[in-house]
């Protein structure tokens, strides 16, 4: 377990999954008055993970979720990250307790999760998307270092019956690492 600030971080186990999939859902869900910063609040109504495919990726090799907690264990945040090859590994999934928006914390999960990879894979490059309603978020991630690569990936609308999502996509976003100050953790 590593503190950061108030934070404790680690690796979540399988017994982690059900309140992972409670804290993403809850998230992904939560309003917030920022102009452009959820998106389409019907979407986020809609939006649903199984816990099956949070323990998926809890157990799949290269691949893990990261959770932040209080110095009372209670789940703060989360992420998932994945190593797609030796120099990239993805981000998905960030979440914050909706509780606790706009209170830095979603900062030094993304910052724990990059170093994570960095240390975990020995990867020097992230990637991560972010839905293109979401202009505030994307903005967010750029001012954490990240920069759009110029790709676009299709949104999955079928997940979404009934709703005109046609304008809706992925926008791929990339941040370069450090690679100078950080020692591949090999375990």
């Amino acid at each position: 377990m590593m503190a950061n600030g108030d934070l404790q971080f680690r690796v979540a186990t399988p017994d982690d999954a059900s309140q992972i999939q409670q804290l993403v859902q809850s998230a992904f869900r939560a309003e917030d008055s920022r102009e452009n910063w959820t998106g389409d609040m019907t979407l986020a109504s809609q939006f649903s993970v199984k816990v099956e495919e949070i323990m998926s990726n809890i157990t799949k090799p290269d691949s893990a979720y990261l959770i932040a907690t209080d110095e009372n264990g209670a789940l703060k945040g989360s992420v998932g990250v994945s190593k797609r090859n030796a120099d990239l590994a993805r981000i998905y999934m960030l979440a914050v307790d909706r509780h606790h928006h706009r209170g830095g914390i979603g900062r030094k999960v993304l910052a724990y999760a990059e170093d994570y990879c960095q240390r975990r894979w020995g990867v020097n490059k992230i990637g991560l998307d972010a839905l293109s309603s979401r202009h505030e978020l994307i903005l967010w991630y750029i001012r954490c270092g990240y920069r759009k690569t110029g790709e676009l990936t299709q949104f999955p609308r079928e997940r979404f019956a009934g709703l005109d999502l046609t304008d809706l996509y992925f926008v791929e976003l990339e941040k370069d690492l450090d690679t100078g100050s950080a020692a591949v953790e090999r375990t």
